[in-house]
């Protein structure tokens, strides 16, 4: 295993800010009324002149997409959406359309429509109009033992609103099947109120149409039934006073979910229990500190190997590769020690989108910047 290096940096405070009224944001129904923009041209970068270097984003790199043409976008924390052709970027704000300019989500429907989740709505791009999504989505789909909802494969999932003090707004998801925004509201414990919101971080689909959601005290499996419910009380993890503060959750391909924890690190769940894998590995911030643990995650990835990849705020990027874990620092060619994002495009190469706005490609060995 690689001996891990000690990098100096605190993002605590930046995490914070980042993230305080930020979290995924507000979804809106498609069958309510909408409002559409004409998408204009905004200015492009050229490729002529070390363009693999020229994405002028100095935020986040909060979400990466290749798309059925092969394009590639890129979101930003906050300066909105890149599109790169294969020749040159063209940047989307909100003064063309978008909702927010805090990407959250991007994805792709079955029509090649593109979906963005921002940190205010909801957007659709048919690549000549932005569609905001406004208006209450349909109540009354709520999860509970009696509903049954089959995920499809070609649904979209976004978070709820990411309001307080609106009754259910920001404790459940939105999911669009082809036709409609309908929402779906979690099966939260007794006493649950909206100072204690069930906001949605994370959204990843698994074996045998599943969906997992992370949110800050919780993980939810929906199978089409029934629920699946993770936290501190159902397992009984970490300390008295220890936060359960998901950012992340993965199923891989053998069906185990991986939850990113700012703080308690990395939990394993195996369908029966949990097991805390940053403990195990002895990485925790109580062994090791923050710049050398394993202790805030908040991406997780699977590569074309089937390594375990892990995105870390202040500790570079981690390889578990099913034996020992490898820690990918500024030495092997990282731009930032944040890792927010991690992505693999159709031909297996893994991506990661940097805290310093970057954007790198695994060569096998090290970290290259391509933008």
């Amino acid at each position: 295993m690689q001996k891990n290096r000690r990098i100096h940096a605190s993002w605590t405070a930046l995490l914070a800010m980042l993230w305080t009224g930020a979290c995924l944001g507000q979804q809106t129904s498609a069958t309510d009324s909408s409002q559409v923009f004409s998408a204009r041209a905004p200015a492009t970068i050229s490729e002529a002149s070390d363009a693999k270097f020229q994405l002028r984003y100095s935020t986040i790199i909060s979400a990466i997409f290749e798309d059925s043409k092969g394009r590639f976008w890129f979101g930003s924390q906050q300066e909105g959406v890149a599109l790169f052709d294969g020749s040159a970027f063209t940047y989307y704000t909100v003064s063309d359309g978008l909702s927010g300019n805090q990407i959250r989500t991007i994805q792709e429907d079955q029509a090649g429509v593109m979906w963005f989740g921002t940190g205010n709505g909801v957007t659709s791009f048919d690549g000549n109009t932005f569609e905001i999504r406004n208006g209450r989505a349909q109540q009354g789909l709520a999860f509970t033992s009696g509903n049954t909802w089959q995920s499809k494969a070609g649904d979209l999932w976004f978070p709820g609103d990411n309001a307080r003090g609106k009754g259910v707004d920001g404790q459940g998801v939105y999911r669009y099947d082809g036709r409609s925004l309908s929402y779906l509201t979690f099966p939260l414990p007794p006493g649950v109120d909206d100072q204690q919101p069930y906001l949605v971080t994370s959204i990843a689909k698994g074996q045998n149409k599943k969906v997992w959601f992370g949110t800050y005290p919780a993980v939810f499996g929906y199978d089409g039934k029934s629920f699946t419910i993770i936290n501190k009380e159902s397992e009984g993890i970490g300390s008295a006073g220890e936060p359960f503060y998901v950012r992340s959750v993965f199923e891989d391909s053998k069906g185990r979910l991986w939850i990113g924890n700012n703080g308690l690190g990395v939990l394993l769940y195996d369908g029966q229990a949990v097991s805390n894998f940053t403990e195990q590995h002895r990485l925790s911030i109580r062994e090791k500190g923050p710049s050398e643990s394993l202790g805030r995650v908040f991406s997780i990835a699977e590569d074309s190997a089937g390594n375990i990849w892990f995105g870390t705020s202040d500790n570079g990027a981690w390889r578990f590769d099913g034996e020992s874990l490898t820690n990918f620092t500024m030495a092997d060619g990282l731009t930032s020690q944040m890792v927010w994002s991690i992505y693999r495009d159709k031909r297996g190469a893994l991506w990661l989108g940097m805290g310093d706005g970057s954007v790198l490609r695994f060569n096998g060995e090290s970290f290259d910047r391509v933008y």
